[in-house]
């Protein structure tokens, strides 16, 4: 799976920075902060507060990143759906999204065959399926709404 929803605030700045492209260094330096105080930010060492939201949000503004929104998203039951600006769409973006979601929507299929292999589903596997199935939905709500832009633009109704 591509992408998951992670569990701990701790957990998305650690996924962050190893998607970071040259690492820690050029994370702490895309924020204005030296490697060493990056660090106890990053992983709340000496008593340091963690990163601020704006922070996290500016390194993943670099990565293409969305943990942060998916892990508040899921702290409160919910998903987190990315909305694009309608003339950021076309049809070649649009079929990329249906791609996407039903790729998804395989991987979650193949999870669940996977746990039912032995006849049980464990706890470990239903957190998998469900993980699974939140970035299916968020991807195909995503596309649901892309669609409807992309076209109420073309027409130019509004509804």
């Amino acid at each position: 799976m591509e992408s998951q929803v992670l569990k701990t605030r701790r957990e998305v700045v650690s996924a962050i920075i190893c998607t970071f492209e040259g690492g820690r260094e050029c994370a702490a330096a895309r924020i204005g902060l030296p490697l060493k105080k990056f660090d106890n930010h990053a992983y709340e060492n000496n008593n340091c507060r963690p990163l601020t939201d704006s922070q996290i949000f500016q390194l993943e503004q670099v990565t293409g990143t969305q943990h942060l929104a998916n892990y508040v998203a899921a702290m409160y039951g919910g998903m987190f759906v990315p909305v694009t600006s309608p003339e950021n769409l076309d049809n070649v973006e649009m079929y990329a999204r249906s791609v996407q979601s039903a790729a998804k929507r395989g991987t979650v299929d193949q999870i669940i065959a996977q746990a039912l292999d032995d006849g049980v589903i464990t706890e470990a596997e239903a957190q998998a399926i469900q993980n699974a199935h939140t970035l299916h939905l968020a991807a195909r709500t995503a596309e649901v709404y892309a669609a409807i832009d992309l076209y109420r633009a073309k027409s130019g109704k509004t509804i």
